[in-house]
């Protein structure tokens, strides 16, 4: 089911019943993937109830980033629009899922995302403790300054999931190469944290651009078989 949210389209895949709501930030080569990433979602936790709310991004380097940073590829920058995008997830679409389809049960949330989306899911869940869960799938944490900011904030999510491609750090990007340290790193240190209850990291062969809907789906199947 496709519906206009708040000012984003927003697609509804499974159970409008279940207590357990997987939301992921998405642009048009995420949707072509969900229907993997539902099927992954659905056979790795037996049929668990669940529904996830994907919503469309129009500025991926815009809405997505923590704070400005220079383009480490192209010509494209990096905006700081993260702050505005967790306001209308947290602000107009979590409340109209509660409202529109209640549960006997109060509802759980889980924030994950792939590249980009998936940093910008760490981020948040360094924001407000909303959400049960993060699937940071191949997440971005070569961004400029992030382990910094990691090494400096604390986690107020539960559980963590984090997953990289095992030749993604084989790149002649000097600065998209920081990624395996960064990943690395940013297990160590969930891994210290009393919030932190259960946290993973899970290699997955090849580089950066297979298997996205599956290593998704593997993502929010292990959060939800975590609760």
């Amino acid at each position: 089911m496709e519906r206009i949210i708040g000012d984003k389209a927003c697609r509804l895949y499974g159970d409008s019943r279940a207590s357990d709501v997987l939301i992921q930030p998405v642009d048009e080569h995420d949707l072509e993937a969900l229907d993997q990433e539902i099927a992954c979602v659905r056979e790795l936790t037996s049929g668990q109830r669940f529904l996830l709310a994907a919503f469309q991004i129009s500025d991926w380097n815009r809405e997505l980033s923590p704070w400005e940073a220079p383009a480490v590829f192209g010509r494209e920058s990096f905006g700081a629009g993260a702050k505005d995008t967790l306001a209308y997830i947290t602000g107009t679409l979590m409340p109209e899922i509660a409202s529109c389809y209640p549960t006997e049960e109060t509802k759980r949330y889980y924030l994950g995302g792939y590249s980009l989306a998936g940093l910008f899911s760490l981020w948040a869940a360094y924001q407000t403790d909303l959400f049960q869960g993060i699937a940071a799938v191949s997440p971005s944490v070569w961004f400029p300054q992030w382990t910094r900011y990691a090494e400096e904030h604390e986690m107020r999510s539960p559980r963590v999931y984090l997953s990289l491609g095992d030749k993604e750090e084989k790149t002649r990007n000097r600065v998209m190469a920081e990624v395996g340290s960064g990943i690395r790193r940013q297990h160590e240190l969930l891994r210290q944290q009393d919030a932190v209850k259960a946290c993973t990291l899970e290699w997955n062969p090849g580089n950066h651009f297979v298997d996205s809907g599956l290593r998704t789906g593997k993502g929010f199947a292990w959060l939800l078989n975590q609760t």
